[in-house]
């Protein structure tokens, strides 16, 4: 049975998120793991255009 309290929201427990192109890449939520570790989310910087910032 799955966990839905635990589950990361933002890749719905996959581990992957992929962007509006279908390039896939690790969750930066749960750092791929698929579950929420507890840790508040980190914000991330962007641009005027919401394009992030490394």
């Amino acid at each position: 049975m799955v966990d839905r309290e635990n589950t990361c929201k933002a890749c719905e427990g996959t581990g992957m998120l992929a962007d509006d192109e279908g390039w896939q890449y690790r969750c930066s939520v749960c750092g791929g793991d698929g579950v929420n570790s507890g840790e508040p989310t980190r914000i991330m910087e962007v641009d005027e255009m919401n394009r992030l910032l490394d």
